[in-house]
């Protein structure tokens, strides 16, 4: 899987918005998909702030990026990439209890001894990890246009 191999790379280089955009970028088959730079500040919730997923933003990165080239209508794409963001939402916090990274991890990742210990702790290699696939596997199915509304 390709948000595998960008996450778990042993330098740290991307995280968990950053290999969620890449992956679906690839999967959608959009423009410069190794280009990560729009998601980079996403990680950790927003800056490190522990606030929404970094895989939620940069799906929802990627989602509109995709509902934009599908779409010639710009109010259109917003409300199908609003509404798919908003299901993917609900079934991520009904399978992990929060979308909060805050909540999903528990390290302030925003102070760098805290960071130290959540890298050295491996937990961005299991619970994060499942939260990057888990994000998508569940939107890699819009890669085919009938699908978009075939979420449920």
């Amino acid at each position: 899987m390709v948000a595998r191999r960008y996450f778990l790379r042993d330098d740290n280089r991307y995280g968990c918005a950053e290999s969620t955009y890449i992956a679906l970028k690839t999967i959608f088959g959009l423009p410069s998909p190794e280009d990560s730079s729009p998601a980079m500040v996403l990680n950790g919730g927003i800056a490190y702030s522990g606030g929404m997923c970094g895989a939620i933003t940069g799906a929802a990165l990627a989602v509109g990026e995709l509902a934009g080239h599908l779409l010639r209508d710009q109010q259109d794409a917003k409300k199908l990439a609003r509404a798919t963001i908003q299901k993917l939402l609900e079934e991520f916090q009904k399978q992990f209890s929060s979308d909060q990274c805050g909540v999903l991890i528990p390290y302030q990742i925003s102070i760098p001894a805290e960071h130290e210990k959540f890298i050295a702790s491996g937990i961005w290699k299991t619970t994060c990890m499942r939260q990057i696939e888990f994000v998508v596997a569940r939107l890699a199915l819009l890669k085919d246009k009938n699908v978009w509304f075939g979420l449920d």
